[in-house]
């Protein structure tokens, strides 16, 4: 027997065995299964009603609010495709991918709404706006009003392929305009068996929606979560002091989010020393927190820290750093340095490091490779684009653009994007250990390493700094720390103080800002190569 694999049947899942149970919370609002299945159903009579069709583009723009959440199972049932949008670009930027997408409708939460103001009439295929905790003198359709009068009863859904695209998700491009990735019923339905068991999600679960549901689906959770018929709690504005507010009133068990945000979370811990006497597992992704951190994280918070590594391409998670049982015998310091890396693959995953020449690099935690990946998650192709498409898939293998290298127990760390690898005379330096050094610095609070140019070495690390509250520090200081724990030709040159580093929606610092304002600042356009 062949029975396709669509999303929709997660919630089925839930509502046949959980349906009475209270697990949606939305601020002071509180859902059963049955009640958020209701609230579906009558979503996607009412995208039909107003012409959507299969295959029909819908976008959200919104935050971690049940509407988004609901969104997701609302759209597939007519077998339209979902399009997720980051809450932090520019007008510009919806008005690109909204076009590109051909998107029929927007959902977008009141909040957000000024965002989509300016460039309303340049929109060329959306119909109709639909605006979450709309207010009065919004002129656009009231989400609830127009909720409240679609017809309940369960939706006669469309027929679906489970490799028929749902998800189509912009990445933010550095250069030019972002790619559209089309992601199948079948990408996210394998991401989603593998990720839950890797992650051991359970009824017994209360997922913190932290990170954001436009990035990548929010890892999927709103599918593995549902599945396995977990408490959701959404916010719609998360800060540490709500966050940590949430997790005393619901009892968190799990969320997800990027290292900076838990960073933020550890200060204010530090600062408030608010009580958490549950279980807590953070799963982080985004960046390669420095081994130190982890140690903080599982000595001074008690929460179990799990590292993951992926990308929108590929669902997205690929590997995870869990500690496999035959190596728990490891001295503490090494299991801790172990968890801090992108760690090895997930079931239905083949993961490699290879070199230029496409072999695998040894097992020998030095050699530096490209990270490949094959997998029922990567994605169909990116949207209108088959050239991008072709240079990403070669040679049936998703080639991601990370460097890394592999210890010799088959462990992946990675060390730089390609972009963000320092060439410093005929030598690579990984921006990532660096960082890792400094953060082991008492007084630095966030830290970000680019390149420079150098007339001698071509390159060199420069670091851009956030001290701590009431600390100081000098460049010079800095440095010596730096040469201290490193070798010296890996040693920042240079110190930039900032009160604040550029971050996207997710957390994740966008070093391409500070380097391209640091160039430009210098009147150069290129890269100093040696």
């Amino acid at each position: 027997m062949n029975v396709p694999l669509i999303l929709s049947q997660f919630l089925d899942r839930a509502v046949s065995l959980y349906g009475s149970k209270k697990a949606i919370y939305a601020d002071d609002r509180a859902f059963t299964y049955e009640e958020l299945n209701t609230r579906v159903n009558q979503l996607s009579h009412g995208l039909k009603a107003s012409g959507i069709q299969k295959g029909d583009r819908v976008a959200y723009l919104a935050p971690n609010s049940i509407e988004m959440l609901e969104g997701f199972y609302g759209v597939f049932q007519l077998g339209g495709v979902m399009v997720p949008l980051n809450i932090r670009l520019k007008p510009e930027d919806y008005l690109f991918i909204l076009n590109h997408s051909e998107s029929r409708v927007l959902f977008v939460d009141q909040d957000l709404h000024h965002l989509i103001l300016p460039v309303k009439d340049q929109l060329k295929t959306v119909e109709k706006i639909i605006v979450h905790y709309k207010e009065e003198e919004t002129d656009e359709t009231d989400y609830d009003a127009w909720l409240s009068i679609q017809d309940s009863r369960p939706y006669d859904r469309e027929d679906l392929d489970e490799n028929d695209v749902c998800s189509l998700l912009y990445t933010s491009g550095t250069t030019g305009n972002p790619k559209g990735v089309m992601l199948t019923h079948r990408n996210n339905y394998l991401h989603a068996l593998s990720t839950m068991h890797h992650l051991r999600v359970s009824d017994q679960d209360v997922l913190l929606h932290v990170l954001p549901m436009f990035h990548v689906n929010g890892w999927g959770s709103p599918f593995y979560y549902t599945a396995n018929g977990a408490s959701q709690v959404c916010m719609r504005k998360a800060t540490p002091e709500k966050i940590f507010d949430a997790l005393q009133k619901h009892n968190v068990s799990v969320m997800h989010m990027a290292p900076t945000v838990l960073n933020s979370l550890m200060q204010y811990h530090e600062q408030c020393a608010p009580a958490v006497e549950q279980d807590v597992r953070v799963v982080i992704a985004g960046s390669a927190p420095p081994p130190a951190f982890v140690t903080r994280v599982e000595k001074e918070l008690g929460w179990e820290f799990i590292q993951v590594y992926g990308m929108t391409e590929s669902s997205p998670l690929s590997t995870v750093s869990t500690i496999r049982s035959h190596l728990k015998e490891l001295p503490l310091t090494q299991q801790y340095r172990m968890k801090a890396k992108a760690g090895h693959q997930m079931i239905g995953c083949e993961v490699k490091v290879i070199n230029e020449q496409g072999e695998e690099v040894a097992y020998n935690g030095l050699e530096i490779g490209e990270v490949v990946v094959r997998s029922n998650g990567v994605m169909k192709g990116y949207w209108k684009n088959e050239e991008a498409t072709m240079e990403a898939i070669r040679g049936g293998w998703l080639h991601t653009g990370d460097m890394a290298n592999v210890d010799e127990y088959g462990n992946i760390d990675i060390v730089d994007r390609k972009k963000d690898i320092i060439i410093s005379g005929g030598e690579n330096i990984s921006s990532i250990e660096i960082e890792g050094a400094l953060y082991e610095h008492p007084a630095i609070l966030e830290a970000a390493v680019i390149a420079v140019p150098h007339e001698k070495w071509g390159e060199t690390p420069h670091a851009f700094v956030v001290l701590r509250i009431g600390k100081t520090l000098t460049e010079q200081e800095i440095i010596s720390f730096t040469r201290e724990k490193l070798a010296h030709f890996k040693a920042v040159t240079g110190v930039t103080f900032v009160e604040e580093l550029p971050k996207t929606a997710s957390g994740k610092i966008q070093k391409i800002h500070l380097r391209n304002d640091y160039w430009e600042s210098k009147g150069i356009a290129g890269r100093f190569v040696n």
